[in-house]
């Protein structure tokens, strides 16, 4: 059964946020919603700045609430950090909204508000609102891009059963990522227990340079205009962010020649870094390995591969290497640019890296073996897959599930 499809318009409105001055800020008050608050698509509790406690009744039109959800309006060409869909939490009782966010207000009894969250959660949505983005480097859209979207629209009590078996499905594939950081935490303390501080190098190991024990590939300027649906995956710098590898919201690409991207192609296990991001954040210098969800992808410009010579160096002992602070704190002291932040391969191949004795270094990699097993094993069941979160997604929307 196919539902019927309604403008976004006839249900909705959006208020957006206001431009708050900087002058205005103070240590203590009312937290403000700015764009880094909701742009990964998860609204974040830390970074605010606050607002007197008197804006909440001077701006109550930009009041937000717990629950209440938000959109993003601006971000960075390439890079996944526009268009996304949060729920403001219940850290506070109330916020102030900042320019460049929108508030969604539900103006219609017949749109159940957790459904449209989850439809604009979807890939398909997010893709449609990032193609009609203004800018060449600060990518914007426009409340009416979101207005003029179509959502089926089944009966009340259809989409909150839809939302129930969506959210039940969502819990179950977030313990992925779970599993996923708690074997990262563990095996970042085994780490430091064997190898210790990677700058201080207290155990005092050999150190080589940086130079002499990888290669690092950069990534290829596709255009905008070659992105589709279906394909080979690109990988863009938002899908190798600090939350780790994702392929949410992933791009698509159909090459007329696959020889011409040899050497940009990317296969679980290899080692990526991030080399763009926003001054002051920590959004760049991340490590990640890429996953098996799809069994090649592409390398898109302003992320880099890392290919590590094994015969130097393991690969597991390098990567909690460059994830570690003061490390990723050497490669982004000198990034260039006011308001984005951008390192190049010399930041990376001008580190030291003390380097263990093969022993160490093979009990070390015995250990991390250990933990991805058990860790993939949890992980590995389908719907554990952002893959097939999506395609339930698209059965549910589509009057299929």
């Amino acid at each position: 059964m196919s539902w019927p499809k309604v403008k976004l318009s006839e249900l909705i409105s959006l208020t957006g946020g206001h431009a708050f001055k900087s002058g205005d800020f103070e240590e203590s008050g009312i937290p403000l919603i700015r764009i880094g608050t909701a742009n990964s698509g998860v609204f974040k509790t830390t970074d605010f700045v606050y607002l007197p406690n008197d804006y909440e009744t001077k701006y109550s039109k930009y009041l937000v609430k717990p629950k209440d959800l938000l959109i993003t309006l601006t971000g960075t060409v390439g890079k996944g950090d526009y268009g996304n869909v949060c729920e403001a939490s219940d850290t506070y009782t109330a916020y102030l909204l900042n320019q460049r966010v929108a508030r969604v207000n539900i103006t219609s009894n017949n749109l159940f508000k957790r459904y449209l969250y989850l439809y604009l959660a979807t890939p398909e949505v997010k893709r449609s609102l990032t193609s009609l983005s203004r800018g060449v480097r600060q990518a914007n859209i426009k409340n009416d891009d979101i207005l003029d979207l179509e959502i089926p629209l089944p009966p009340l009590e259809e989409q909150k059963r839809i939302a129930a078996i969506l959210d039940k499905a969502d819990s179950v594939r977030r313990k992925r990522q779970q599993a996923i950081n708690l074997a990262d935490d563990f095996l970042r303390s085994v780490f430091l227990d064997m190898f210790g501080d990677p700058v201080a190098n207290p155990k005092g190991w050999e150190v080589k340079p940086m130079k002499n024990l990888i290669t690092i590939q950069g990534g290829y300027a596709f255009k905008s205009g070659d992105f589709g649906k279906v394909g080979i995956p690109v990988v863009k710098i938002g899908n190798a962010n600090k939350l780790g590898f994702t392929t949410k919201g992933v791009a698509f690409i159909e090459p007329k020649d696959p020889s011409n991207l040899k050497k940009y192609e990317l296969y679980a296990g290899d080692l990526l870094m991030s080399l763009t991001g926003t001054v002051g954040k920590d959004d760049y210098a991340n490590v990640t390995e890429v996953t098996n969800e799809y069994e090649i992808y592409y390398l898109n410009q302003r992320v880099a591969k890392i290919t590590v010579n094994e015969s130097e160096i393991s690969k597991n002992y390098l990567k909690f290497f460059l994830a570690e602070p003061q490390i990723k704190g050497e490669i982004t002291k000198n990034n260039r640019g006011v308001r984005q932040a951008n390192i190049g391969n010399a930041d990376i191949y001008g580190l030291n890296v003390p380097v263990p004795g093969d022993r160490a270094l093979i009990k070390f990699d015995s250990i991390v073996k250990q933990v991805k097993k058990m860790s993939i094993k949890t992980a590995k069941a389908p719907e554990y897959s952002e893959s097939f979160f999506n395609s339930l997604s698209q059965k549910a929307f589509s009057g299929k599930l």
